[in-house]
């Protein structure tokens, strides 16, 4: 019998965290599009780094007549809610669908949420926390980046010869 693989969640309250981080917040007094993008592209890379399925949910609870919009880019969900309901209500549904041996995380400042999401099975993460996460994540890709443009800058033949053979060339080259 096949082992179930269960999977790993990060659930993001999109505006909650544009709301808490200074960055997006004053981005988003200027171009709230702007910040949910930068929001977004800092996601995927936390996700594409850790394989982790990530849903952000942005709410539409103010706005007149929406409907709920999902769209689906490489490594992330992101959810634009309807009319009526906000970020909370969409991730307290969303989490009851998931298995209760999935790892998921909410990133939410918001205390209430907090306390239902704990109720629910999940762990929270607060803005704050998700700040040093990703910030650890863009390092460690940066690094990663780093030491491929190292090797490919650095090709020799001695990197990639084993050591008997670097020797007889290296006497050979003496000979001449």
């Amino acid at each position: 019998m096949a082992k179930k693989k269960y999977k790993s969640y990060l659930i993001v309250d999109g505006y909650n965290i544009i709301n808490d981080w200074e960055e997006l917040k004053a981005l988003a007094s200027e171009d709230l599009d702007a910040a949910r993008e930068r929001l977004i592209h800092y996601i995927i890379e936390y996700a594409q780094y850790n394989g982790k399925k990530a849903i952000i949910v942005f709410d539409a609870y103010n706005v007149k007549n929406s409907r709920e919009k999902v769209e689906r880019r490489k490594y992330i969900t992101i959810v634009y809610t309807k009319e009526h309901q906000t970020a909370d209500s969409y991730i307290e549904k969303f989490i009851s669908t998931l298995s209760k041996y999935d790892k998921i995380e909410v990133a939410t400042s918001d205390y209430a949420e907090q306390q239902i999401i704990l109720g629910k099975g999940a762990t929270r993460i607060s803005a704050r926390e998700l700040k040093i996460y990703l910030d650890e994540t863009l390092t460690k890709i940066k690094e990663k980046q780093r030491d491929s443009t190292r090797k490919i800058q650095r090709n020799f033949l001695e990197d990639r010869l084993d050591d008997i053979t670097l020797s007889k060339l290296e006497n050979i080259r003496r000979k001449h």
